[in-house]
This record gives structure tokens, sequence and C-alpha cells, in this order.
């Protein structure tokens, strides 16, 4: 890894010396899209409730303050949000302690919106890990996976993207735990991203997906947005959380840079 840093460090000194020297000298991405949901009451919760958990008070306005500011308050997994290793994994990392490294990474984009489409409560398989290999080569290892269930167009609608039956019992796509080993274990990637709920699809009751990847020092990203607007494969993920001392997770921004 230090060896890595070093060449990382190099090639970064070397552009911007060839910029100084040659002005025109630039590093273009044909976009910057951010798979970000904007914050606020309407997001859709993991748990039920009378109340929004989310609360927003105004403190301070121009007219009467001369600045604008709110205090708020939410879960620590809400919206787009990361889940750290800590979250399921006694002694691993808290969000402030992820590598920083491991935030800028390859982006692999698992298209499985028919799959979804067809039966809310799929898992995406190790077989589809290997149907998009075929199309496009290994999954590169340090990379963040993400899976397009499609889900994401269900996203203002708090009561559809639940998709709760008459128990209570939540319906909507998620890895299986197949398909996380073959990407721990083999592909060696950083994390793991999906633009629904959890990771674990809707109905799990013990989080199979979440204990075995979190405990390997996986991150989490859900809730991902606009994932239909990335190419499968060659885009930079960038992952900036909220450095929260101690959290088992926090709010995330995403941005992807598409060359």
């Amino acid at each position: 890894m230090q060896k890595l840093l070093w060449i990382l460090s190099y090639l970064v000194l070397a552009t911007c010396a060839q910029a100084q020297q040659n002005p025109a000298t630039e590093i273009r991405f044909r976009a910057v899209l951010d798979l970000t949901h904007a914050l606020g009451e309407n997001n859709p919760a993991y748990e039920q409730a009378a109340e929004p958990p989310f609360h927003a008070k105004t403190v301070g306005t121009i007219e009467k303050n001369l600045y604008f500011a709110r205090e708020i308050c939410l879960p620590e997994h809400f919206g787009t949000h990361l889940d750290a290793p800590a979250h399921f994994a006694r002694g691993q990392w808290t969000v402030d302690q992820i590598p920083p490294e491991r935030f800028i990474a390859p982006l692999v984009v698992l298209d499985v919106r028919s799959r979804a489409a067809a039966n809310p409560d799929y898992q995406l398989s190790a077989a589809d890990v290997s149907a998009w290999e075929k199309l496009h080569a290994q999954v590169p290892p340090g990379s963040v996976v993400v899976a397009n269930t499609g889900w994401g167009s269900r996203w203002s609608s708090p009561g559809q993207y639940r998709n709760a039956d008459r128990k209570g019992v939540m319906h909507f796509p998620g890895y299986s735990l197949a398909a996380a080993r073959l990407l721990v274990e083999e592909r060696k990637v950083y994390g793991l991203g999906i633009d629904t709920l959890s990771i674990d699809y809707g109905p799990s009751q013990d989080f199979p997906v979440h204990r075995y990847t979190l405990a390997h020092r996986l991150y989490h990203l859900e809730n991902v947005a606009d994932l239909d607007r990335l190419p499968a494969r060659g885009s930079t993920v960038v992952v900036a959380p909220i450095k929260l001392e101690g959290g088992s997770g926090g709010p995330v921004r995403i941005f992807a840079l598409v060359p």
C-alpha cells in the first residue's frame, strides 16, 4: 500500500508539473454525477414510525440574525448513507476510521433491473457477477460494486419503496451471500452499494450479507441514487461520508466521475 501511495503521489506531482508547463493540460471527465438523494423528512426510512426520523429546526434567519442556520437530528442510517464495518462487526472500523484511500475507487455497476422487476425479493447472485464479467472483464480489486435494481424509481413514494406486506415484512432486492463471498474473497472489493434500503434483501431477519461483508472490512452504500445514468464500468466513485467519531455509519455524498 505504501508503494502504491508513493506511485500515485508521483503521478499527481508529475501531472501538476506538466500542467504548469502547459496550461492547456487538463484532466477531463465527460460528467460528474451525484448519486445522492437530498436529505429530508420525506425520505423513506428502514423503520416504520409515526413521526419522520429527520427533524430540522431553524435557529437563525437572515432577517433576525443576519445568517440562516438550522439544527438537524437524524439517525446514522438514513437517506443515502454509509454502513461502516462496526455497524455489524465488533471491533471493526467506525466510519471515521475507514482508510481514506478506500473512498476513491473503480465503480462497477451490476444491472439486475429486469430480475428485480419480476421478483421484488430478488437477491443478486454469483451468476450475475459472472455474467457481468463475461461482458466487461473481471471485477477489479479495490473497486466498489453497486447493484442497479431499479428500486430508485420508487424513492418519492416511501410506501412503495419500503414495499411492506400486511405483516409489515418489507420486500425489496438485495445481495445474496454467495455473490458477497465471491466479491470479497475472490475479487477483493472495497465496498458494496445498492439503490434500496439495505444490502440484504427486504425479508431478511438475520442480515447475513451485512454480517459477512462488514466483518471483512467492506463498507456499504445504501439508498444510492441515479444509477441508471452510469455505464457498467469505467467510472470512478468518490465516497464522502460524514466523519462521525465512533459512528456506525452516517450520511454520505457519492460522486461518479464518468470518463
